[in-house]
């Protein structure tokens, strides 16, 4: 793990047959991070110290991702949302505070349609869901997961992260629109889990398959939106969309960022918290 995973504990939950990794620390109110598609707890090196400083803090992995097992065949996006309401429950932080990231945050909109008495608000860092039902992405998605580049170069992280050339030429402009923000801590942390993903087919087709516009609507807690204004992936388009039929949103547009927020801009992500937690208060 890296320096700043290593502030938390390291725990295991038994959900039925699955069996989810995360990390758990700090005090205070609790704050759920759940990373996208392809990532793992890693994912958020950048705001760990902060984070445990002012909450207690629970970082699963998803299922198939990272250390945790695989769901079975043919799951939906309420499935991965059940393994987050479980480790919730496990953890007895209800109502949490949920920051999802992507596909993570995909599953935070999923989580509070299922389960909303384990919801306290959402913050929600580019949610997949509404560009990701194109054709062109899809595609895309399709062939990422089936090569899984991340795993090719992430052997070479701990040597490289340091140099400005290996953080372009992996990450821009598909992930991030400044390269020099994202520092090495940051770059390890987005490439450690690769090596060791079960099942990101699984996730792919469940976020391929649902469309989240249908209810949101009906989500009542805080929510608060953060984007990328370079988002290369989802585009700014999705961001008003969701903050149009997210009744009372607010809506955070991060200037020069691209769609690795949580990491290219971690302070905006702060921000952002803060700003959930005063919604909520």
């Amino acid at each position: 793990m890296t320096t700043a995973t290593n502030l938390l504990e390291e725990r295991f939950l038994e959900s039925g047959a699955l069996r989810l990794r995360y990390l758990a620390g700090g005090s205070g109110d609790p704050v759920v991070l759940v990373h996208g598609l392809g990532g793992s707890v890693a994912n958020w090196v950048e705001l760990l110290p902060q984070l445990v400083e002012r909450h207690r803090v629970l970082a699963l992995d998803l299922p198939g991702h990272g250390g945790s097992g695989r769901l079975g065949g043919g799951s939906g996006m309420s499935d991965f949302a059940g393994a987050v309401a479980a480790l919730i429950e496990h953890e007895e932080a209800a109502p949490a505070l949920v920051f999802g990231h992507s596909f993570g945050a995909h599953t935070a909109l999923r989580l509070v349609r299922r389960r909303p008495d384990l919801v306290g608000g959402l913050l929600l860092a580019a949610p997949a869901g509404i560009a990701t039902g194109t054709r062109v992405l899809q595609a895309a998605v399709r062939v990422s997961i089936a090569v899984r580049p991340a795993r090719l170069v992430a052997p070479f992280r701990d040597r490289f992260a340091q140099r400005l050339w290996y953080r372009r030429a992996l990450f821009r402009p598909w992930f991030v629109s400044d390269p020099l923000s994202l520092s090495p801590r940051a770059t390890v942390g987005f490439l450690e889990g690769a090596h060791a993903h079960t099942d990101l087919g699984t996730a792919a087709s469940a976020m391929l398959a649902d469309d989240p516009r249908h209810d949101l609507e009906q989500v009542s807690c805080p929510v608060v939106l953060l984007w990328g204004a370079r988002d290369a992936q989802l585009p700014l388009d999705d961001a008003f969309e969701y903050a149009r039929r997210l009744r009372g949103a607010r809506l955070r547009v991060v200037a020069d960022c691209g769609h690795l927020v949580i990491g290219e801009r971690p302070h905006a992500c702060l921000d952002a918290m803060a700003d959930l937690v005063a919604l909520t208060n």
